[in-house]
């Protein structure tokens, strides 16, 4: 296990001893950094060390800074929500999910109007149909303690 592949900008790539390598890479007044390590024989670059950290860290901001970034909004409805509230609501949610947002819709019920479950859960899938063209439904709206709640999220744009 004391064999290892070098490879590097300017060096003979092959399969040379641990000594060997370090002599290579001290020659070249360079580092011997260990690329991969589960590799039969592992694979070393001569490089310079601290550059190679610096690009590593570089490539890592890069990849972070193309992910995408989930934003999800929230919109509430008491069990009687009445038509005009609804309907102001629905135009928000539209907005959300044009701009890419995704929508956590839920409806909240206080004290004893938990006994009116059927119609939190009926509002919910009526807001789920009506902005049926704008996102789809991520899940059953689903009872979590208070909270009767579904997620919503945008379509792809063509």
């Amino acid at each position: 296990m004391n064999q290892v592949r070098v490879v590097g900008e300017g060096i003979e790539p092959g399969v040379y001893s641990i000594q060997k390598a370090l002599e290579i890479a001290q020659e070249a007044g360079l580092d011997l950094v260990e690329i991969v390590a589960n590799a039969d024989p592992p694979v070393c670059r001569v490089v310079d060390y601290k550059k190679f950290l610096y690009e590593q860290k570089k490539k890592q901001k890069e990849i972070k800074s193309k992910a995408q970034k989930v934003i999800v909004k929230e919109i509430r409805f008491g069990p009687q929500t009445d038509d005009h509230d609804f309907n102001f609501k629905k135009n928000h949610a539209i907005k959300f999910l044009e701009s890419g947002a995704k929508v956590k819709a839920y409806v909240f019920f206080r004290g004893r109007s938990i006994v009116f479950k059927e119609q939190g859960e009926i509002l919910l899938l009526r807001f789920a149909q009506e902005l049926e063209e704008y996102g789809k439904v991520e899940g059953l709206p689903q009872l979590e303690g208070k909270k009767m709640q579904m997620m919503i999220a945008p379509k792809k744009k063509k």
